[in-house]
């Protein structure tokens, strides 16, 4: 194969998102291991009692949703997403990339086996990083207890108003974690905001969060 047909199927109509998305994601690695710095993502969504993070990572309801099922399926309570993602994205690129190398179906049909691919890819990332469970389990751990989190201050990471549950990133030493937060008071705190962990829910399942530390 030559470099021009490798580029001609790499960016044709089906691959074409999914070469750029894969591109997108090694310039994330390579910042990320340049500067040493995550980039975050805000999310603005209303993830409710379906989850349950008080030492930073997914924890599962008693009635959980069917997406939160899936997400612990794919292991994700334990592997950080951004490599689950990478590692995703990549197989379905590869297996899109020969399966128009070898069979040259029409473009519907390819676009069709997109979807299928990308679920495939997501069962064989699960399989391929389930030996480094243990590793990952043990490095989410890190951190203090959580009680210590009260009075620490950290960045919202998308925003809350009234009774809506977002997450908020804070640092223990260089180490960051995620907890599940409510405003107290029930005032929007946009994401990107600065704020101070002020309470905790009675069951432990999240933490009230104001702008300001009030007595």
């Amino acid at each position: 194969m030559t470099y021009q047909e490798f580029i001609n199927i790499a960016f044709s109509p089906v691959n074409t998102v999914l070469s750029v998305l894969l591109i997108l994601a090694l310039l994330y690695w390579v910042f990320t291991i340049i500067t040493g710095l995550d980039i975050d993502v805000g999310i603005d969504a209303d993830l409710g009692s379906d989850l349950d993070a008080p030492d930073g990572h997914l924890h599962v309801a008693d009635d959980p949703s069917e997406f939160i099922q899936f997400l612990k399926f794919l292991n994700l309570d334990i592997v950080p997403i951004s490599y689950f993602v990478t590692l995703s994205l990549l197989f379905t690129w590869v297996s899109s990339f020969y399966l128009e190398v070898y069979f040259s179906p029409k473009i519907w049909i390819a676009a069709v086996m997109i979807l299928p691919l990308f679920i495939v890819s997501m069962l064989f990332t699960k399989l391929l990083l389930k030996p480094l469970n243990p590793f990952f389990r043990e490095i989410n751990h890190k951190g203090e207890k959580p009680h210590d989190f009260l009075g620490r201050q950290g960045r919202m990471k998308s925003t809350i108003h009234g009774d809506k549950t977002g997450i908020l990133e804070v640092f223990i030493g260089s180490d960051p974690m995620t907890l599940m937060v409510k405003s107290k008071g029930g005032e929007k705190i946009d994401h990107g905001t600065t704020v101070f962990i002020v309470d905790e829910d009675p069951h432990r399942k999240f933490y009230f969060v104001a702008t300001e530390i009030r007595f």
